[in-house]
């Protein structure tokens, strides 16, 4: 254990973007997609502590997606590190591309569908969230793509992939919790097409803007 936390050096993660990194992933989870909406499911339906399942579930299948990512990262930017600035702005143009489609209410990875429920034991509802999760190989590509925009090649790439990971895992269960309770809670904002429209919108302008800044902010 005292060398899990030794290993989380603060001095070796760029400050300056890792706050860019926990906005971005927010504004993402906030938006209401196919994981958000089994949880929205669930909650209505079996409510908040079930649904929990469901969000831990595709919060499995994330940290398998984001290992795969992170490991082919490093060692891509050991190797080369134009091709590590050539993927930063490909991930910077993807980020600004599923934020306008958001604003402008078009199919888009942040965008929703429809998912239904059934009456399920908690380990079946948790394996239907990691194998929602899993058949989504978009989930794959997004971190493939979002990762380099946060990584500082001058820092130990290691250190700050776990801190990427706690910074991608931490917001994203409390998101997808406050989802499951509020559906457990308030049925009718949960179904109203109004609000999913509004908060893709907000989410697709946080994230244009994240990407936006994150380009402006030099490796230190």
């Amino acid at each position: 254990m005292p060398s899990f936390f030794a290993a989380l050096n603060v001095a070796a993660i760029n400050w300056d973007t890792y706050w860019l990194y926990l906005l971005t992933e927010a504004a993402l989870s906030l938006s209401p997609g196919p994981a958000v909406m089994l949880v929205i499911a669930y909650g209505l339906t079996h409510g908040a502590r079930r649904s929990l399942f469901a969000a831990l579930g595709v919060l499995t299948a994330n940290a398998l997606y984001f290992t795969v990512s992170a490991t082919a990262l490093g060692a891509v930017m050991v190797a080369s590190k134009p091709f590590f600035v050539t993927v930063k702005w490909l991930g910077a143009l993807y980020l600004v591309y599923i934020g306008v489609s958001a604003v402008l209410g078009r199919p888009s990875p942040i965008t929703t569908s429809n998912t239904s429920a059934r009456d399920r034991s908690a380990r079946a509802i948790y394996f239907s969230g990691l194998s929602l999760q899993l058949a989504n190989p978009k989930t794959l590509i997004f971190f493939v793509a979002i990762l380099p925009q946060f990584v500082d090649p001058t820092l130990p790439v290691g250190v700050q992939m776990i801190w990427l990971a706690i910074g991608s895992i931490v917001p994203e269960l409390l998101i997808l919790g406050g989802y499951g309770y509020l559906a457990s809670r308030v049925t009718h904002l949960a179904v109203d097409p109004r609000y999913a429209r509004i908060t893709d919108r907000v989410a697709g302008v946080l994230v244009v803007g994240a990407a936006t800044l994150v380009l402006t902010v030099a490796p230190s």
